[in-house]
């Protein structure tokens, strides 16, 4: 592992130099609606996927079990040592953690991005990402749960396409990976994305329960990810804006009434009664057991999203559990919930 760690870092060297801050925000669009959708190229076996921690600090043994998995998919792993820098509860410091997603985007043998966990960070680097770069270097960025923020944040300053799926510790299970290669290796101009069929122990888990929140479909601009995140972006310059848009939520270890606080605050915001659909994953670790003086997980998502009157469910698969989609942020979709089903209406790769 140290001589294959020492070649790649001497084969894709780039200079350290640091990149100044692209401070966009007085430029950020008022809507998504005024965005020039960029679309990063198709990965391919072969290609060259950069591994960041942008969040929380991962252990040796799963950097070695994403290395892994990507190997096994036929992709060639790249690191940088910033990824085991280990800053307190950080992969490093705000500045080494930025630099690193830089140094990846700017890096032309780099072809993709995979964020190797989440947990918590993107929110704190923000402004120090280099949406310039980015814009003038696209490629995929894939993750989820932290990777909300940044995820988002790069699609409202760019325009370009970015990926809520698996991280690297989480991207183990055939379902995930066959998702990840349907929408970043082989695109075609519909695809349609089924949710996984649930062994019977699944099926009596609450929250993993597929229900109809509202009848009918839509179609829409996709966007959301991790409702903690997204309520995190609230009053920043990359609050996200739901207009026209399918909004996808998950989210974990929260309880019911901090689950309807999060929802609560969205309704009372200014665009998000302005989505069009709602698809809710699972909500893993969100339904205490019930008490007489409390609500059940789904009696608050039917009491805060039925009144909205677009077309929902919950139940589709992803979030933080095995067997996850990949979902293109600002792809044209349509969103059935009744058939519980997602089409992607174009290639969210070139």
């Amino acid at each position: 592992m140290k001589t294959r760690r020492h070649f790649f870092t001497n084969l894709f060297g780039i200079s350290a130099a640091a990149f100044l801050p692209a401070t966009l925000f007085g430029n950020t669009p008022k809507t998504t609606h005024d965005l020039i959708t960029v679309k990063p190229k198709k990965l391919k076996k072969g290609d060259t996927i950069g591994l960041v921690a942008p969040g929380y600090a991962i252990k040796p043994e799963v950097l070695e079990k994403a290395i892994s998995t990507l190997e096994e998919m036929g992709f060639i792993p790249f690191y940088t040592n910033r990824i085991l820098g280990n800053h307190g509860y950080f992969s490093n410091t705000d500045e080494e953690r930025a630099k690193d997603v830089n140094e990846m985007f700017a890096n032309p043998k780099i072809d993709g991005i995979l964020c190797a966990r989440g947990g918590y960070g993107c929110t704190r680097i923000m402004q120090l990402i280099d949406y310039n770069s980015i814009k003038n270097n696209p490629k995929a960025l894939i993750g989820f749960s932290d990777i909300t923020a940044l995820a988002n944040g790069i699609y409202k300053e760019t325009g370009l396409v970015t990926f809520h799926g698996p991280v690297g510790s989480t991207l183990n299970d055939a379902y995930s990976i066959n998702e990840f290669k349907k929408v970043l290796m082989h695109p075609k101009e519909k695809t349609l994305i089924e949710n996984v069929t649930l062994d019977e122990k699944l099926k009596k888990d609450s929250e993993f329960e597929r229900y109809t929140i509202t009848s009918g479909s839509a179609t829409g601009k996709l966007i959301g990810g991790s409702l903690t995140l997204i309520n995190a972006l609230i009053g920043t310059p990359h609050e996200i804006d739901f207009t026209g848009t399918i909004v996808f939520i998950e989210d974990v270890e929260e309880s019911p009434y901090r689950i309807d606080r999060m929802l609560t605050q969205l309704i009372e915001g200014p665009t998000f009664n302005k989505a069009v659909a709602i698809m809710i994953g699972v909500c893993k670790g969100c339904d205490k057991p019930a008490k007489p003086e409390t609500f059940t997980l789904k009696e608050v998502i039917l009491d805060r999203i039925k009144p909205l009157g677009i077309p929902a469910a919950y139940g589709m698969s992803f979030g933080h559990v095995a067997n996850n989609f990949t979902i293109p942020i600002g792809i044209a979709a349509n969103f059935n919930a009744d058939k519980m089903t997602l089409e992607l209406l174009e290639e969210a790769v070139s």
